[in-house]
């Protein structure tokens, strides 16, 4: 399939509720409303394939930009090509459940969200967060280094409260995940939890929101989800 196949086949699959979900989130025009399960049929047919996903990316409609990760070739990107799609990732669907979760099956995920973590800029911020909460649901422990992480915790205490919002809900996660996806910082990551308390996070047109990673963290323990790892970060 080239391109213009696969945009007709989005357009095609749009559907005009899921539109103006992705619109309230966010998303901008061009966009066909594209439900992400409702592409897996298309992706079976093409399975990977990264010139394609460049060019479908290009196209800056969302669903097409989305489509665009579930095909790309993570192992073939290189740091410009990364920081070329997050250029393009004009809101948080973009940069933390696209380009980030694309970025966690390459080799240089944790380069390339160690210098977008230290950026400064609220999407790049978010998307390297992001990359480390996916690596952590499915790496091995043994993958990551302990004080590392642990100082990225005191990073999380110290600035999150000051945080832009997006990168403020990034960092939330990765704090939750950390206490249950890397066991080895079980105990520092709710101790963290417990200092950081409840977190202010105001949105657009929309209501404040309160993040409380503690709460979330011992509801998780209580199901039995500590030490808790995907197969897979893409479906």
């Amino acid at each position: 399939m080239n391109a213009e196949m696969v945009m007709q086949e989005l357009e095609a699959l749009g559907k005009e509720r899921t539109k103006k979900m992705y619109l309230s989130n966010g998303a901008q025009e061009p966009l066909f409303g594209v439900a992400t399960g409702a592409m897996k049929p298309i992706a079976k047919k093409i399975k990977i394939n990264q010139a394609l996903a460049e060019e479908l990316y290009a196209t800056g409609n969302y669903d097409a930009m989305y489509f665009a990760g579930v095909i790309a070739d993570p192992k073939a990107m290189t740091v410009e090509d990364f920081d070329r799609w997050m250029d393009a990732a004009y809101f948080y669907m973009l940069s933390d459940y696209v380009v980030a979760v694309t970025l966690a099956e390459a080799p240089i995920a944790q380069e390339v969200a160690d210098a977008w973590i230290a950026s400064g800029e609220e999407l790049r911020m978010s998307a390297g967060w992001s990359c480390y909460c996916w690596l952590l649901g499915n790496r091995k422990d043994s993958e990551f280094s302990i004080s590392k992480l642990a100082n990225m915790l005191e990073v999380v205490k110290n600035t999150i409260h000051d945080a832009p919002a997006r990168t403020k809900s990034a960092m939330n996660n990765f704090l939750y995940t950390v206490a249950i996806s890397y066991v080895p910082l079980h105990e520092q990551a709710i101790e963290t939890a417990q200092a950081i308390g409840p977190v202010e996070m105001k949105r657009d047109n929309k209501k404040n929101t309160t993040l409380n990673a503690y709460e979330t963290i011992q509801k998780e323990v209580e199901r039995g989800r500590l030490g808790f790892k995907r197969k897979y970060v893409r479906c």
